[in-house]
């Protein structure tokens, strides 16, 4: 069995940066982690691996320290890496993401599975996994939180929804998102870690996908920032304190005192 995760480097919580003239977060420079998503992705392909057979390839679109992230991806398990970077590809939305992720996965050749984290959390979008299934012209499965059973060429899951969980089969190949639910990130072992310092990264260019560039980075995105800003610290708040019904009493006249009942 042939796996495909796509992952991505975000920056840390604390330590995003954004460039005032494009819009866009600024990634070089900035201490970034693996997409917590895509760490229960990388498990997923793994422990699949494992039961199943096969090797798991992991792949990132972004500058070259996101080589950085396919690194720690090989010492957790994972068989080998692609790194997708070329600076035609800054300033890509979902859509020209899930274009250049895709030219890259046909250009790795045949694969039974791709696994993606739900979402980013940097754009928090959910769109990029399901925009590289339809763009290959495969099955997907979003918000996955168990793990997959795979009978020859199908794959049956479970799947979070808002009022219950949902089995699904799909025939393969296919692409799936998993939650946080579906596993428990391993950690990697020491052996692990001196191989993934070791292992070859290949790079892929734009010409290399054959990706067009008019599809690629600002030019190839449906969407545009306009305008991205920290929202303002409030001030003032108060906290209530006693029983239930007093705390309460006392809520209900701060609203009246300010004309907000």
């Amino acid at each position: 069995m042939k796996i495909i995760v796509c992952i991505k480097q975000v920056p840390e919580t604390g330590n995003i940066k954004i460039d005032p003239k494009t819009n866009t977060l600024i990634r070089e420079g900035v201490s970034s982690i693996i997409n917590p998503f895509d760490q229960n992705a990388i498990e997923a392909g793994v422990s699949l691996k494992e039961k199943y057979g096969g090797e798991v390839i992991v792949i990132t679109m972004g500058p070259p320290q996101a080589e950085e992230a396919l690194r720690e991806a090989i010492s957790l398990g994972a068989d080998k890496g692609y790194l997708i970077t070329d600076r035609l590809f800054a300033g890509s939305d979902t859509l020209a993401t899930a274009y250049i992720l895709s030219r890259a996965i046909k250009k790795i050749g045949d694969f039974d599975l791709i696994i993606c984290g739900k979402q980013a959390i940097d754009g928090d979008t959910a769109q990029t996994g399901p925009e590289v299934a339809e763009m290959l012209g495969i099955p997907h499965i979003s918000y996955v939180c168990e793990s997959p059973e795979i009978n020859e060429k199908r794959i049956v899951v479970k799947r979070e929804l808002e009022d219950g969980i949902e089995k699904i089969e799909a025939k393969l190949p296919a692409l799936i998102t998993v939650t946080k639910e579906a596993n428990q990130p391993r950690l990697p072992s020491l052996k692990r870690k001196l191989l993934s310092k070791k292992a070859e990264i290949p790079r892929l260019s734009a010409s290399e996908i054959n990706a067009e560039p008019n599809l690629c980075g600002l030019a190839g995105s449906a969407t545009q920032v306009i305008k991205i800003f920290a929202p303002a610290k409030r001030e003032g708040r108060t906290i209530l304190s006693g029983t239930p019904e007093e705390m309460v009493s006392e809520l209900i006249s701060s609203l009246k005192e300010s004309q907000l009942v």
